[in-house]
């Protein structure tokens, strides 16, 4: 397990919307574009092995404040040297500043305090009542047609059955970014269930977490 003192005051940085990673999930990610290839290589090289995950403001390439670092943690090369890699996420992070450099990628100091939470083990929603949750992500589930092993949902523990929807379910980035950004994984919980709600009722994306 990674500790506090192992998180590196500099991350390189993979700006990509609606896409998030949270602590103690996985993501995976197809990396082909070059400047990304470069990114790969270097966080190789390092003893963390780890990324930062932000996602880009939808009107300008600004970043948002708050992102995910994830570790490397399994990646194959393809014959035309593309790759395929599971980031496995460890903390958020604050960004403190973009970094100038030669590398023909982002990069960001950043500050971990506040996060403390995300190094230890799994986090517990004690209020969480399954039943009419998977209820209403069911009615979600069939108004968008979508398609789910529900025995794989209902078997797995709360933390992962909340993050695994808060990073798969296709929100907004503003809706993913307060997702993001929940204090608590209950808090987490109450933000993902009112948004299933809103969409089951039509409610603009403005209105949703207002």
């Amino acid at each position: 397990m990674i500790k506090a003192a192992d998180l590196p005051d500099l991350l390189p940085v993979f700006p990509l919307p609606r896409a998030l990673l949270l602590p103690r999930a996985r993501l995976p990610l197809h990396i082909f574009e070059p400047r990304y290839l470069a990114m790969l290589e270097d966080a190789l090289k390092t003893p963390h092995r780890m990324i930062g995950m932000v996602q880009p403001c939808p009107m300008d390439e600004a970043l948002h404040h708050i992102g995910c670092a994830g570790r490397v943690t399994q990646f194959s090369e393809t014959e035309d040297g593309r790759y395929m890699i599971t980031l496995s996420g460890i903390s958020r992070f604050e960004i403190d500043a973009e970094v100038d450099g030669f590398q023909p990628y982002r990069r960001c100091r950043v500050k971990w305090g506040g996060f403390q939470r995300d190094l230890s083990s799994a986090e517990k929603d004690e209020g969480f009542d399954r039943k009419p949750f998977l209820g209403l992500l069911e009615r979600y589930f069939d108004a968008q047609e979508l398609d789910t092993d529900w025995v794989s949902l209902k078997e797995a523990d709360n933390e992962m059955l909340i993050n695994s929807l808060a990073m798969l379910l296709d929100f907004n980035t503003e809706d993913k970014q307060a997702l993001l950004e929940a204090p608590s994984l209950a808090q987490r919980r109450e933000i993902l269930a009112t948004l299933l709600e809103f969409s089951l009722l039509g409610g603009d994306a403005e209105d949703r977490m207002q």
